[in-house]
């Protein structure tokens, strides 16, 4: 899926003179606290980190409540999806107008009708709203369903997404994944045999090969039996 990435960056972690016994848990504490919001700095929604102090010697810093800082190195997991991107969540309700769809387990994401393509038919079956393509009957969305769905939008500050369902290459992960790997076989298969049918047309052309070692056998007795001629005469 895209939007995610990994960054590698250097801290500086300020710590509590009362936390001097507890540095390593101060500054898990401390780097809990990015979790799960947009950090400009690091330019993405901080999902995970893995974090190296650096030195275990602490610079005070002079002031009413002298903190000390602790450098550390850290490689952090970051979500930042931009317009464009392919997303993949779960969709968690749907209605005639609107899919309400889940990334990561955290961000929100909705994709409105307008942004839902022709092929998809609003249905309610046994009591399950559902979206059945026109196309594929095979092709539905529902609750549940994993969706691969195009960014519209990101709402940094409430961790929001706007989607889009219009191209050809988003909707059911299952559905697409299925099609492709069937279509990739198929293209494979397809190819195989048109390499046999060439190898057979080929074989057809080729003038058949001659043994070697059969004609030099040939050669010596036709040249013997020349000689033999010319010796009677």
């Amino acid at each position: 899926m895209e939007g995610l990435k990994v960054s590698d960056v250097d801290l500086t972690v300020y710590v509590h003179p009362s936390k001097a016994n507890k540095v390593s848990q101060a500054i898990l504490r401390e780097l809990s606290s990015l979790l799960f919001k947009f950090n400009e700095t690091f330019d993405g929604v901080v999902l995970a980190y893995d974090a190296n102090v650096q030195s275990k010697k602490a610079k005070i810093l002079p002031g009413v409540h002298p903190y000390f800082g602790v450098k550390l190195t850290a490689k952090l997991l970051l979500f930042h999806p931009r317009p464009d991107m392919l997303l993949e969540g779960k969709v968690v309700k749907l209605g005639q107008q609107l899919i309400h769809v889940i990334v990561l387990g955290f961000s929100a994401a909705i994709i409105t009708e307008e942004d839902i393509r022709e092929e998809f038919k609003y249905k309610v079956k046994r009591g399950q709203e559902v979206f059945v393509s026109t196309s594929h009957k095979q092709h539905k969305i529902k609750v549940g369903t994993i969706l691969r769905f195009l960014v519209k939008s990101f709402n940094e500050e409430i961790l929001h997404i706007s989607g889009s369902l219009l191209p050809a290459h988003t909707g059911s992960v299952k559905w697409l994944t299925k099609t492709t790997d069937e279509w990739s076989h198929a293209v494979r298969t397809s190819t195989k045999q048109k390499i046999s049918e060439g190898r057979q047309e080929m074989q057809k052309h080729e003038k058949p090969m001659v043994d070697v070692a059969t004609f030099l056998n040939t050669d010596r007795k036709h040249k013997k039996s020349k000689r033999q001629r010319s010796e009677d005469s």
